[in-house]
């Protein structure tokens, strides 16, 4: 089939290109190429030759519905990542994410492509899953200011105080955003859910984990906790680790990523019944605190250790952890890429290169076609 990969010159949506055609589908590409993705120079090449990539925004409708044309599947990787800086983001998060997918939507509804893999992300739990020895599994309520001051970083129990043991999350968890990326991501969800609904479309959310490895961009607050300790590395500077290091989170490799999505398409056509959404974790289903991340990139890298600060972001949550049984059940798909194998390759694989953000412009240019055929 052809398959139309938004955000496909990316860190995640190169990947999704090459595995996609490995996989023989053809592959067309709807990318923005901005400069805090991309860096300011020459577009890069496409990601395999004989790919097409049209340069427009996904918020562009003409260039999407010409986009849209021959393709049989959208796998929409495009958006805006990582926490940001400050709440001043989020007009351009909420722009980026949410308008750009409403408008792919309403372009597919229109062209008739009836079949859609959304990037979602593991943000949309907020808190992972956490049990309490007297209560059973709670929902701790965010982390308040005077306990990250003092130290305190893991959430008690909401109803008895007590400490409490983190375990992984599964899909039917209760939802909890709990800052503005989180938000969009939802959003993004039900928007792709309600397309479902009144188009008799199958859609599939990936709700990704921390995903690292080749071409992630460097020198950038947009990007992962994985991305930043790296970038200090190759700055000759120690990575600087926030809280006590000890948040979980699940490390997912991004060529495992790319192959979640090839087989998420094959079960659009198969396992997803039309008129839903259907969510998935994507992780690798081990954990590793952020400070094991750290240390052995700087270990396989060969820097300076990583330094803890006790810093924190309010918008971080302590812990959270991916069930992948479901994706793994139903669409045969699991990791392969092990923690130190991959750890070890990102700590010495090439980085992008972005530049700073400008202020968007009134106007979307015009898309622009790059050949397939550059070399």
């Amino acid at each position: 089939m052809l398959v139309l990969v938004t955000g496909g010159m990316g860190f995640i949506g190169s990947h999704v290109v090459t595995a996609l055609t490995e996989a023989g589908h053809g592959v067309r590409v709807l990318d923005a190429l901005s400069p805090t993705a991309h860096g300011a120079g020459a577009p890069p090449l496409p990601p395999v030759p004989g790919v097409e990539v049209m340069r427009a925004d996904v918020r562009d409708r003409a260039a999407v519905v010409a986009a849209l044309r021959g393709v049989d599947a959208v796998c929409h990787q495009a958006a805006m990542v990582g926490l940001g800086k400050d709440f001043a983001d989020a007009p351009e998060y909420v722009s980026s994410n949410d308008l750009g997918t409403a408008v792919l939507l309403a372009a597919m509804a229109q062209e008739g492509v009836r079949r859609l893999a959304l990037a979602g992300s593991m943000v949309v739990y907020g808190e992972g899953r956490y049990d309490c020895a007297r209560h059973g599994t709670v929902r701790p309520g965010p982390r308040g200011v005077a306990d990250l001051d003092a130290g305190r970083y893991e959430p008690p129990c909401p109803h008895c105080g007590e400490p409490l043991s983190p375990g992984q999350v599964t899909e039917d968890a209760p939802l909890d955003p709990r800052n503005v990326y989180a938000t969009t991501k939802l959003a993004q969800e039900h928007l792709a859910a309600a397309w479902a609904r009144a188009t008799h479309g199958t859609a599939v959310s990936l709700r990704y984990h921390n995903v690292y490895g080749p071409r992630m961009p460097r020198d950038t607050p947009y990007a992962g906790v994985a991305s930043l300790f790296r970038s200090a590395l190759e700055r000759g500077e120690a990575p600087r680790v926030f809280e006590d290091g000890g948040q979980r989170r699940d490390f997912v490799h991004v060529r495992d990523v790319a192959d979640a999505n090839v087989a998420a398409l094959h079960g659009l056509g198969t396992r997803i019944e039309p008129g839903t959404l259907r969510a998935y974790n994507v992780g690798s289903g081990t954990p590793h605190t952020i400070g094991e991340a750290a240390g052995a990139l700087a270990e396989a890298f060969g820097g300076p250790q990583p330094v803890v600060t006790g810093e924190y972001r309010l918008g971080d949550v302590r812990h959270v952890t991916a069930s992948s049984r479901r994706i793994r059940d139903e669409l045969g798909w699991s990791a392969r890429i092990g923690f130190a194998d991959g750890m070890a390759e990102f700590a010495r694989a090439p980085m992008r290169a972005p530049t700073p953000p400008t202020l968007p412009t009134a106007e979307a240019p015009a898309p622009e076609t790059i050949p397939a055929s550059a070399t």
